[in-house]
């Protein structure tokens, strides 16, 4: 590390403190050249990977434009914002441990569609029928089917009661 009084290159780590959160690291140093003590911080830094478009074009990752997909499937469904947070994290989670510079938002648009599953399902059928461009009932029909499979357990789950 690189002192900021003069220049030196040569530093040496006098204190080490994680912070409160545990996410970041003070440690505390002084230049074997002038004698001055500085603190620097260590963190993490995450590099969300670059979306690849259909088109081939390519666009920095956007929670914001992810967090509008599930509003705008989600509007008026009786969704907790926290359950659409966790979901949205899940998604984060996922592609960050992917490990790889660029995703296809064919990928993502699947990663909502299974977080909408299980958050629910008119959501899902919402996002769907925009996600696979539905041409008729019959798509939707299928895509209905696909959420009212049977579970593991072998049994069909109950409809809502109104």
């Amino acid at each position: 590390m690189k002192c900021p009084f003069c220049g030196h290159a040569d530093t040496q780590v006098v204190d080490s403190r994680a912070n409160d959160d545990a996410d970041a690291i003070r440690r505390r140093r002084r230049c074997l050249a002038c004698e001055k003590r500085f603190t620097t911080w260590e963190t993490v830094e995450l590099r969300m990977p670059q979306v690849v478009k259909s088109s081939g074009m390519r666009s920095d990752f956007s929670v914001d434009k992810l967090r509008t997909g599930f509003s705008r499937a989600l509007h008026k469904r009786p969704v907790a914002a926290a359950d659409v947070d966790a979901a949205i994290d899940r998604i984060k989670q996922r592609l960050l441990g992917m490990a790889t510079r660029e995703v296809p938002s064919t990928q993502i648009g699947q990663l909502v569609m299974q977080e909408l599953k299980r958050l629910d399902k008119v959501a899902y059928i919402r996002f769907a029928s925009v996600y696979r461009s539905f041409e008729d009932v019959d798509d939707f029909r299928d895509a209905i089917e696909e959420v009212t499979q049977p579970t593991r357990s072998g049994r069909r789950r109950p409809p809502p009661a109104h």
